[in-house]
């Protein structure tokens, strides 16, 4: 009898501070997890804003009061609201839910929609990397306008697919959409590649960034082509994870003095990095880069050019005429027979084989008429390759790289002359 006294003292209290009581007293009745549902219900029509934030903030709060709050006039209310109701969206969402847990999905999926940036960012931060998080939901975020929004979910959530993520690069909701997807985890290539395919400085510079994310070789040797003038770019070039030694010779040529210092100094690089690096700081420099030893035969470069003109000019000039020239380690005619071949310049030849790009020199030999045992032979001849590193012949000879990268990779070494 006690008890049952006290709880109904308890009661006509609780309603004399609801009614009546002080803004402290009210806002304590709000918080308390232990306060019936149909007081918070009340207190949720407060004339106080700080009061009816405390109800929305309560996790004993009904669902039918929290969708009174959702449209509530002030927004620190709905902000408190979002954020207690986000968190468990997987389980509101969950299939064949009872109907105060639908009442209570309703409610958050209108707040998704709510005109304050705040309101819709909080669940955003709630959603952004949980896995079962509502597929719908993030979707409608990942579209939002506003970057606060759309960001931590575009740079999180494991639940937008990469065709998700293709499809919002083609058609960007926001300004800050690329760069924000950019700063993705472990993004894949084929983004990557979308992301760059846009031209957005803003997006690749935070791409080259993302130390996590995949780069093809390609796609990197394509941004450093037109690196010169992005030195926003240079640092995170230089300070990708994996440096390969084309990109780091190039890098070598454009990026300021304390960058070539830094890349000099990274101890993941390998011998044949560092050995680009060196050509490339001596070409820098003024010095001419080492040279392998020549064949005491061989002629100049200018003579070895007009001998290799004159033997395409007849059709005699042959694998087998390259293979010789490359078995007897003679650089400058094997360089003007490729080039010849190839269709073209000298420089070319030399540029692939200086920057000892085996892609470059395998779609040399390709564009010639050669095959991948030529492509063998010049890649450790004039690019010095060790085997470890050299491209071999798929099945049956096949070329390892498709037409059109082959294409690509004879363009950049053109261009690069330009």
């Amino acid at each position: 009898m006690q008890t049952a006294a006290v709880m109904i003292e308890s009661g006509a209290e609780a309603q004399r501070i609801a009614a009546n009581g002080n803004q402290a007293e009210r806002v304590g009745l709000a918080r308390r997890g232990t306060t019936a549902p149909e007081i918070l219900y009340f207190l949720a029509g407060d004339r106080d804003a700080t009061v009816r934030a405390a109800v929305a903030a309560n996790a004993a709060t009904p669902p039918q009061a929290d969708c009174k709050l959702r449209i509530d006039s002030d927004e620190a209310v709905r902000v408190a609201l979002a954020g207690k109701l986000a968190p468990a969206a997987p389980i509101l969402a969950a299939p064949q839910p009872d109907k105060l847990r639908r009442m209570a999905f309703d409610t958050l999926s209108e707040l998704v929609r709510d005109t304050a940036v705040q309101v819709r960012a909080t669940i955003a931060e709630a959603l952004k990397d949980l896995p079962d998080a509502p597929r719908d939901m993030i979707l409608a975020l990942a579209r939002d306008t506003a970057l606060p929004v759309a960001e931590p979910v575009l740079r999180f959530s494991p639940m937008l697919t990469e065709a998700d993520l293709q499809a919002l690069v083609a058609t960007p909701p926001s300004e800050g959409t690329l760069s924000a997807i950019a700063r993705r985890p472990h993004l894949a290539e084929t983004l990557s590649d979308a992301l760059v395919a846009t031209g957005n400085n803003d997006a690749i510079t935070a791409l080259l960034s993302n130390a996590s994310a995949r780069i093809r070789e390609a796609t990197l040797d394509q941004l450093i082509a037109q690196a010169a003038e992005r030195k926003e770019w240079h640092a995170p070039m230089v300070r990708r994870p994996r440096l390969p030694p084309r990109a780091a010779a190039q890098l070598a040529t454009i990026v300021a003095d304390t960058l070539l210092r830094e890349m000099m100094a990274r101890t993941d690089l390998s011998t044949a990095t560092r050995e680009a690096l060196a050509a490339a700081v001596q070409r820098r420099l003024g010095a001419p880069p080492p040279a392998p030893p020549q064949h005491a035969q061989e002629p100049a470069a200018e003579d070895a050019l007009a001998e290799a003109r004159a033997l395409a000019a007849r059709g005699a000039l042959t694998e087998e005429v390259l293979l010789e020239a490359t078995s007897r380690g003679e650089v400058r005619r094997a360089t003007a027979l490729l080039a010849a071949a190839a269709g073209v310049s000298y420089a070319v030849v030399e540029r692939a084989s200086s920057l000892r790009s085996a892609k470059g020199l395998v779609s040399l030999c390709w564009k010639a008429g050669f095959s991948m045992q030529a492509a063998g032979a010049t890649q450790t001849l004039l690019g010095r390759i060790p085997p470890a590193k050299l491209l071999v012949a798929g099945p049956g000879g096949s070329f390892p790289l498709a037409p059109e990268e082959m294409r690509w990779q004879i363009d950049v070494l053109i261009k690069m002359g330009r």
